[in-house]
This record gives structure tokens, C-alpha cells and sequence, in this order.
């Protein structure tokens, strides 16, 4: 199926929340289960207080992405930058995100092998710097990055914690976050939040010529 028929049949579908098209294949969960929604809402708070510590940032769950004429994936989560501020996606006329976000996260619950796979090929071949996989069942955080076109894994330094190489100051502790202890992720991300390379990425940003924080 082709996006523009995808989008067509969506606006015909009153009450449809969650579908996207990978490859051109149409993926509409049935249900959303806790195991699912727990972690989901996890990794959008802890997303969502690094945004609100950086201006010129900007998160969105669920949001319908337009990729190309055979893809519109509907991530769990992303953080992306504003396009006055060097971001790479940005803002259609008609109210859509258009092209790849700075980074994507999924909670894969029921969804390993896509989210590893075919998704993981696509937000590689569009840029996605850095990608995030919650292996709900397995209990194991895979972190991404994007080099020289291909995906490594970005791996913990020796104090546990994953240091972000796009968003200075964006740390976690995957350990804490599978485990649900919150007052340590909450305590490594304002560490996170108050490092040096995080004020020094807000001097940047500050410095860099467009508009002010809001402007997608």
C-alpha cells in the first residue's frame, strides 16, 4: 500500500488510533496490554523531562511520521530537535512530522522482531541518530547510534549509565529503568541535566541562528 492510500483509508476510518506502514505493509495492534503501557509511559516521562530542561527540543509519542511513499511508522516515543536549530525532521502544512527525528524509541513487547528488524532498517536508512528498544520481556535496553551509516550499540560507561552522543546530558540508567526504580532514573537524569556537556549543548543551541524555542 502507498502512504497517500494509507492516509486516505486512516481519514475514512473514524475512531482509528494506531496503524502504521512499514515497507508498505499496514500494522494495527489489537489491543494495548500493561505490560506495554507501564513501560511506555516510563520512557515518555523520562523523555519528557530532559525536553523540558532543553529549548529548541521537542517530544511527541505516537505521532504518524512521513518517511516516503511506503512509510509512515507510528513510534512510541522521539525526541527531535527544532529545524531552525539544525533538527532534520519537521513540520508539514497540514500538521504531519516529516522525516527523521534525532531519536526514535519502541517499547517492544509483542513487536521484537519488527522493532529489530524491518523498523530498525528504516530509521537507520532515514537518519535516525540514535534508536532506542525497551525489550519488555526480555528485560534488556538496546541502545543505538548511528555511524558511517550503520547502527552500533551504544553501550554503558562503567558507572552503568548510557550517556546520549546526540543529546548531551540525556542519561540513563537502563538497569533502574527496567527495574522501575524511579528515584534512581530520576536522580542519573538531572545528573544528566546539570553535567557540563548539557550546558554547553544549551550555549550552542542558544547560539544558533532561527527561531525561538516553539517554532517547529
Amino acid at each position: 500500500m502507498t502512504r497517500a492510500e494509507f492516509e486516505r483509508r486512516w481519514d475514512a476510518t473514524p475512531g482509528l488510533k494506531n496503524a502504521e506502514l512499514i515497507n508498505g505493509v499496514v500494522y494495527v495492534p489489537t489491543t494495548i496490554s500493561i505490560s506495554h503501557a507501564v513501560p511506555h509511559f516510563e520512557l515518555i516521562t523520562w523523555l519528557g523531562m530532559y525536553r523540558m530542561r532543553t529549548p529548541f527540543t521537542e517530544g511527541a509519542d505516537n505521532v504518524s511520521i512521513r518517511l516516503n511513499d511506503d512509510n509512515m511508522p507510528q513510534p512510541d516515543a522521539l525526541l527531535r530537535l527544532h529545524q531552525s536549530h539544525g533538527g532534520r525532521s519537521r513540520i508539514t502544512h497540514d500538521d504531519y512530522l516529516e522525516g527523521g527525528p534525532e531519536l526514535i524509541g519502541e517499547v517492544a513487547d509483542t513487536t521484537v522482531c519488527e522493532d529489530l528488524g524491518a523498523k530498525r532498517d528504516l530509521y537507520r536508512r532515514f537518519g535516525v541518530q540514535e534508536y532506542i528498544v525497551w525489550r519488555v520481556a526480555d528485560r534488556v535496553i538496546d541502545w543505538f547510534v548511528l555511524r558511517n551509516a550503520y547502527y552500533d550499540t551504544l553501550a554503558p560507561g562503567p558507572d552503568g549509565i548510557i550517556r546520549s552522543e546526540v543529546f548531551p546530558g540525556l542519561w540513563l540508567d537502563p538497569a533502574a529503568l527496567i527495574a522501575g526504580d524511579a528515584a534512581r532514573v530520576l536522580a542519573v537524569a538531572q545528573r544528566g541535566h546539570g553535567s557540563p556537556e548539557h550546558t554547553a549543548f544549551l550555549q550552542e543551541l542558544a547560539a544558533r541562528t532561527g527561531a525561538r524555542p516553539g517554532s517547529g
